[in-house]
């Protein structure tokens, strides 16, 4: 009987310990072999343009007798846009009117499926450059800007313009 007490006292000894052992290796108890996490994900409106840098001066300084000024041309320029939404267009115009006798236009060439305008005249008031832009992203995209002058403008100090491309909704 004596064996048997001792082996109980042995048993509860070994199980205590045991137990305490136990707790201190709680969190490794919950581990497994696999775990999972929940991942919020979402992509928001992205609509970007720009341009490549400034053209060149426009010095309209040469004409055929008996003929208008000729217009001049730079193509030195490109713009890229980006963008995830669809029914969008590109606006432009510029910071302040043109001088009596001159019209400046630019030329935006069309990203994969939409539709360029061709040479719009620019004014204060926002006006369509490329409009169908859906869901892309494209860079080196062609600008052309073109100065014109009448006899009548007479001679005209260099001056700046500040033209703004907008990236706009469709309407």
């Amino acid at each position: 009987m004596k064996l048997n007490k001792f082996a109980f006292l042995r048993r509860g000894v070994v199980s205590a310990l045991a137990v305490a052992l136990g707790l201190t290796f709680i969190p490794s108890a919950f581990a497994g072999t696999t775990a999972t996490q929940t991942v919020t994900y979402e992509v928001q409106a992205i609509n970007e343009i720009g341009v490549s840098g400034n053209p060149g001066a426009l010095i309209v300084n040469a004409a055929t007798a008996g003929s208008a000024p000729d217009a001049v041309t730079d193509t030195s320029t490109t713009w890229a846009v980006t963008t995830n939404e669809s029914t969008k267009k590109i606006t432009a115009a510029i910071n302040t009117a043109m001088p009596s006798g001159l019209t400046l236009t630019v030329n935006l060439g069309a990203p994969t499926g939409a539709t360029s305008a061709g040479a719009v005249t620019l004014g204060t008031s926002a006006a369509d450059v490329v409009t169908s832009i859906s869901t892309l992203n494209e860079s080196s995209l062609g600008v052309t800007y073109q100065l014109s002058a009448t006899s009548a403008a007479g001679v005209v100090a260099s001056a700046n313009k500040t033209v703004t491309f907008t990236i706009a909704d469709s309407i």
